[in-house]
């Protein structure tokens, strides 16, 4: 696999939604982000970037899978919708706070890559996710760190 431009790591909770629903989908939106770094990091991505889907308060949680983007940011349409989880009342549709980007399924890990595994991965020290306080739920991954992820996640030898 060549590797994008940037990579990423993208968190969900698997009662929301899991890489097994992306394979089955084959693509999806990566709507309800609400934290504004989360979401400055979604408008830096481009197609054809590469992302791990992450499996949060998991267990455990792990990365579990491999997504590339295929549409860039744009506003998240949840946010306008009254009685949605997601709504937000102060955004406006000529100035949205809150953007989503689509996603196509690339591959599910063989193996889980859990965040006690990344914590002792010569490597991944510096991985935000593996950093106390500093986990949004979209965050840059290195090219390097996410070819250690994929080989841990593919049974490669460690």
């Amino acid at each position: 696999m060549t590797l994008a431009k940037r990579c990423w790591l993208m968190k969900c909770e698997p009662g929301a939604y899991t890489i097994d629903a992306l394979a089955r989908d084959g693509t999806t939106s990566w709507e309800g982000v609400r934290n504004f770094q989360a979401r400055n990091f979604l408008r830096e991505m481009r197609v054809a970037d590469l992302a791990l889907f992450y499996a949060s308060n998991a267990d455990p949680s792990a990365a579990v899978g491999v997504m590339e983007i295929i549409r860039e940011a744009y506003p998240d349409p949840l946010q306008f919708e009254k009685g949605h989880e997601y709504h937000d009342p102060t955004s406006r549709k000529e100035k949205p706070k809150w953007y989503t980007v689509d996603l196509r399924f690339v591959e599910k890990l063989r193996e889980i890559v859990s965040l006690e595994t990344m914590k002792r991965t010569p490597g991944l020290q510096q991985m935000m996710v593996v950093q106390p306080g500093r986990r949004p739920s979209v965050q840059p991954v290195t090219k390097e760190e996410f070819e250690v992820v994929l080989k841990l996640g593919r049974g490669a030898q460690r």
